[in-house]
């Protein structure tokens, strides 16, 4: 897929904060999101990455996974913008059933994304929609370098910028 600059494994401020945040699931009507308190381990990742597409010759470099949802489907910052710096990578959904798609523009976006009330399983899976958050509203308004913007706008504005992706992603598939 994409190269990355060197072996970046440490969170973000933003994804550290995040991981000390509980999100609410809300039983079914919240966001259905689990924050690691630290990027899943490279080999891992390349684990993870042959088993989902079945393609041993794959490697898990151009994917710092972050989080997962209640069926196991993984958040990730993806290696998609070659030289720019991990937190304007955009955020990629991957779910344990194929379904797979990006979701938000940069770290910053996911964070917008987030307040909203939108997970990455539910921007991919249902679509955005919005139920604003206060706790994850007051996490953005900390960390994101974006301006606010609606769910299904930043979701948008990614699939624009990354129409490919879910396609290039089948196509790694065996």
């Amino acid at each position: 897929m994409s190269e990355t600059p060197g072996d970046n494994r440490r969170l973000p401020p933003a994804l550290a904060d995040m991981a000390r945040v509980e999100i609410d699931y809300a039983d079914g009507d919240g966001i259905d999101f689990e924050p690691y308190d630290a990027f899943e381990p490279a080999d891992e990742t390349t684990h993870w990455l042959r088993q989902w597409t079945g393609n041993s010759a794959l490697d898990g470099a151009a994917y710092r996974v972050f989080g997962q949802d209640g069926s196991g489907g993984l958040a990730a910052l993806w290696y998609g913008r070659p030289g720019r710096p991990l937190a304007e990578q955009p955020v990629v959904y991957m779910g344990s059933e194929g379904e797979c798609g990006v979701v938000a523009d940069s770290l910053s976006d996911f964070l917008w994304l987030l307040a909203d009330g939108t997970g990455p399983a539910e921007a991919v899976l249902f679509g955005p929609r919005s139920r604003p958050d206060p706790t994850l509203t007051a996490l953005a308004e900390r960390h994101a370098t974006t301006p606010r913007r609606p769910a299904a706008d930043i979701v948008a504005q990614a699939r624009t910028a990354f129409p490919a992706f879910a396609g290039d992603v089948e196509a790694l598939c065996r």
